[in-house]
């Protein structure tokens, strides 16, 4: 009995995804919970394992090629493992004569439908592209490597021809040149195809700025206390919790408490209606080698400054290991984003569509203040809140960053409010 394997429900507004690579060949026999596939979603990375016992017959969909919730991505012939490869091999009927001429024509099931297209545009015949997907499969990137081959390929003599006066050569000479400057710049470009995670990011930060009326604003907090306080601290906190006292959550108690204050900046806009969320699921973005996620910490405001740390550097850790589950990077109300770890000393932070808040943090510097009358010198830290102006007015985004600032500065004020 023929079973389909099917791209799974991958999770709240998640419709598409990108085959990574394929675990089995076709003919390879498969066992129950066995995986047969990883999938790239613009969220995480997951593998789809076989529901039945059998042989994995047909593959549909190679490596790279996108495909949508329900899609067939292979058939897997029910049965015991194992025992119907050598018997499927044995029932094959022989292909038919001429062999070259099949090959020429490069089957359709052969290439990918992105490669066909990709192929089509740019004049590349098929039966002169090697295949490099499962079973010889043609794939987009196969055709873009022979295209830049052929681009760096030197361009073959043409035949002598009877010499010219002086001034045709100086004519012709120009016409030569652009062609020697297209090749020698192809070879020095390469194309590599953006994944599924950059390609979202990257249609996720359009629509911030296209769908929403965002601007950003600014203030400076003292970091001394907090210094001073983790300096305190960071010995018998490590020991009693085994993780460092950083910055992530005393800007996460600060943010909650800023957040309880000004609650229209914890919403979001559905119509006409503006959807006030009385909890704090605060996201927490990470730059990860792949691309940036945003694992959020649900209910932090029930958190400990421990639960925070430790909860973060879980999410790191596997983030950088594509080991996040969807649950884990859904959601969210509203998000802190550190590009101070990176050495930004300022930037404006775009919005995580459809929360209306983001805080940015940045690099601790030193610099002469005018304190009580005096120069001194502290440790400053300039933060910045992009806020979606439709809900949320200047008055209260100032007044939000004010209050972090507060809370920062007093950071014992954290166990109260945050």
């Amino acid at each position: 009995m023929a079973i389909d394997v099917k791209v799974p429900e991958l999770g709240e507004s998640v419709v598409e995804a990108t085959i990574v690579r394929w675990f089995k060949a076709e003919g390879d026999a498969v066992k129950i919970g066995e995986s047969l596939v990883e999938l790239e979603t613009e969220k995480a990375n997951f593998e789809i394992a076989a529901e039945k016992q059998g042989v994995l017959s047909k593959i549909l969909k190679g490596d790279g090629e996108d495909v949508e919730v329900g899609e067939v991505l292979a058939v897997i012939e029910e049965g015991k493992a194992g025992a119907e490869a050598p018997a499927k091999e044995t029932a094959k009927t022989p292909e038919p004569e001429p062999v070259k001429e099949a090959q020429k024509e490069t089957p359709q099931e052969k290439v990918t439908p992105v490669a066909k297209r990709v192929a089509e545009e740019n004049n590349v015949d098929l039966s002169k592209v090697e295949g490099t997907g499962p079973s010889g499969r043609v794939t987009k990137e196969d055709v873009e490597v022979h295209i830049q081959k052929e681009a760096a390929r030197p361009a073959k003599e043409a035949p002598a021809e009877p010499a010219k006066s002086a001034s045709t050569a100086v004519i012709q000479a120009p016409k030569e040149a652009p062609a020697i400057l297209h090749i020698a710049r192809d070879a020095r470009e390469e194309r590599v195809k953006m994944s599924r995670r950059r390609r979202t990011i990257a249609r996720r930060m359009l629509e911030a700025t296209q769908t929403t009326a965002m601007l950003t604003t600014f203030n400076e907090i003292d970091m001394g206390a907090v210094m001073d306080l983790r300096k305190r601290r960071k010995d018998t906190f490590k020991e009693k919790y085994g993780v460092n006292l950083g910055l992530n959550s005393f800007f996460v108690k600060g943010s909650i408490g800023a957040l309880k204050a000004f609650p229209q900046v914890n919403a979001d806009i559905e119509g006409d209606d503006m959807v006030i969320k009385h909890y704090y699921d605060i996201g927490v973005a990470i730059g990860a080698t792949e691309g940036l996620v945003v694992p959020v910490l649900r209910n932090a405001d029930s958190m400990s400054f421990a639960d925070i740390e430790k909860k973060i550097k879980d999410y790191a850790q596997r983030a950088e290991a594509n080991a996040l589950t969807l649950d884990e990077i859904m959601g969210g109300t509203f998000t802190i984003t550190n590009g101070g770890i990176f050495g930004s000393l300022m930037s404006t932070p775009i919005l995580n569509p459809p929360q209306v808040g983001i805080l940015g943090l940045h690099k601790i510097e030193e610099r002469p203040m005018a304190i009580n009358g005096e120069v001194k010198i502290r440790p400053m830290m300039y933060v910045a809140l992009s806020y979606d102006h439709r809900i949320v007015d200047g008055r209260e985004a100032v007044q939000f960053l004010v209050k972090i600032k507060e809370l920062i500065e007093d950071p014992e004020s954290l166990l109260l409010e945050g």
